[in-house]
């Protein structure tokens, strides 16, 4: 994939010396359903697939942008006007330029980007997160961004990076760097944070607002993630962008309705319901005076509750679950989050409801839907040998059972397996210049 993004390049006119190649993984939610803009806790991993970037600076100020096979391709100015049409790829990679042009005012150098990526897409495995990273990587190193002072100052760890891409797709403020229009979506920092902060062999546990690493688990060798692709598009810039808001916004009525209630003045969900010991109680004693004409009692109390059992019984529960390596009690917790996501969330479709179904009826140790949810994925635990990559049968076995329930998403729908990989990263190569 590299070699194919170098001849694309070459073809750019892009000068053979001063080149960089990235390697931006697109990641699995193991837990952690809604939970980051919420200021609660998710347990994340990155995947084994993922954007190859290749990048050369211009002497201009120009970001162009294209894939390697040249299908798509882009060309905007790395300026605070950089304009893209909603719902459109490109709109990605012009948040990332009016945010950068913004932040770091006497940015100057413009970048030729190639890239190729094996990943689904609109799959909920986080590929237009992937591509803002890899885009800003690109244009962070041919402008070296992180030698700046408001850089060093602001962020100064790969989590305040995570966090600040994060703002960056929202468009909200981080620190002393001032937000503008991000991409429309009212979400957190769990993606960013696990494609920049996953550990190769391990499950990673953070909690967010600010994001904060809790510990990590190690994933044995001889188990493996398989991700279906349901082939139902997550596309949060979409149609599903209204719906994902929503459950966004719910949560902020809440801690709106808990802050004007109480007179205090917390900043998430998690802080209000950490204030004492009683704060999950009162904050369902409210539920009905909260209750408005947008936003019913019982959507209230069904997303309330929903948070609440993911981040501070589930969560820890699967902790505890990959520290022992207690199987069993995994799969428990899966089927609880999954259960919680159905009837409480609201954010599943029949084709991931099934999909997780048919996974545990193929054998799998546990299976969850993750992401946005309104489409997207599975994750599924299995051993390693039952896998199709050690020559096993569980893949096959699973995509057949699901295309024959899902005839219709037979030629979209995509089943890979992964372990838990390396976080996004410089790449040196032959092909490094």
């Amino acid at each position: 994939m590299f070699r194919e993004c170098d001849h694309a390049l070459s073809a750019m006119g892009a000068g053979i010396r001063g080149r960089y190649a990235f390697w931006v993984p697109g990641r699995l939610e193991m837990f952690g359903k809604h939970t980051d803009y919420a200021g609660g806790r998710s347990l994340l991993a990155a995947v084994d697939r993922g954007f190859c970037v290749r990048a050369a600076a211009r002497s201009d100020r120009v970001i162009r942008v294209r894939t390697s096979d040249g299908s798509l391709t882009c060309e905007l100015p790395l300026a605070t006007s950089a304009n893209a049409p909603d719902g459109h790829w490109s709109n990605y990679v012009a948040t990332v330029a009016r945010r950068v042009a913004l932040n770091f005012p006497d940015v100057a150098t413009g970048v030729d980007i190639v890239f190729s990526s094996d990943l689904p897409l609109a799959a909920g495995v986080s590929s237009s997160t992937a591509l803002m990273i890899g885009v800003f990587m690109a244009i962070a190193a041919v402008n070296r961004l992180s030698e700046r002072e408001a850089w060093q100052a602001s962020l100064p760890t790969r989590e305040d990076l995570a966090g600040y891409l994060g703002a960056m797709e929202m468009g909200g403020a981080f620190g002393a760097l001032p937000g503008l229009e991000g991409v429309g979506t009212l979400g957190g920092s769990q993606d960013q944070t696990a494609i920049l902060c996953a550990e190769p062999e391990r499950v990673v546990d953070f909690a967010w607002m600010p994001v904060r690493r809790v510990g990590a688990y190690p994933l044995p060798a001889t188990y493996r993630f398989v991700i279906a692709a349901s082939g139902v598009i997550a596309e949060k810039s979409a149609g599903a962008r209204d719906r994902y808001n929503r459950a966004s916004l719910m949560v902020r009525h809440l801690l709106a309705s808990w802050n004007a209630s109480t007179g205090r003045a917390d900043h998430s969900l998690a802080a209000a319901a950490e204030c004492s010991p009683s704060a999950h109680d009162a904050l369902r004693e409210m539920i009905p005076r909260m209750a408005t004409e947008n936003f019913g009692a019982d959507a209230l109390r069904q997303r309330l509750d929903q948070f609440l059992l993911e981040t501070y019984t589930l969560i820890p529960a699967a902790a505890n679950a990959l520290t022992a390596q207690d199987w069993p009690a995994l799969g428990d917790v899966a089927q609880r989050s999954q259960h919680a996501a159905e009837e409480w969330l609201g954010n599943q479709i029949p084709e991931t409801t099934r999909l997780v179904r048919l996974a545990r009826e193929q054998g799998a140790i546990a299976a969850s839907a993750f992401g946005a949810g309104f489409g997207g994925s599975v994750w599924a635990l299995v051993a390693a040998a039952d896998t199709d990559v050690a020559g096993g049968t569980f893949n096959a076995a699973w995509q057949d059972a699901y295309r024959r329930e899902f005839p219709e998403h037979e030629s979209v729908a995509m089943f890979f397996s992964t372990a838990a990989g390396p976080a996004a990263m410089r790449w040196s190569d032959e092909t490094d210049r």
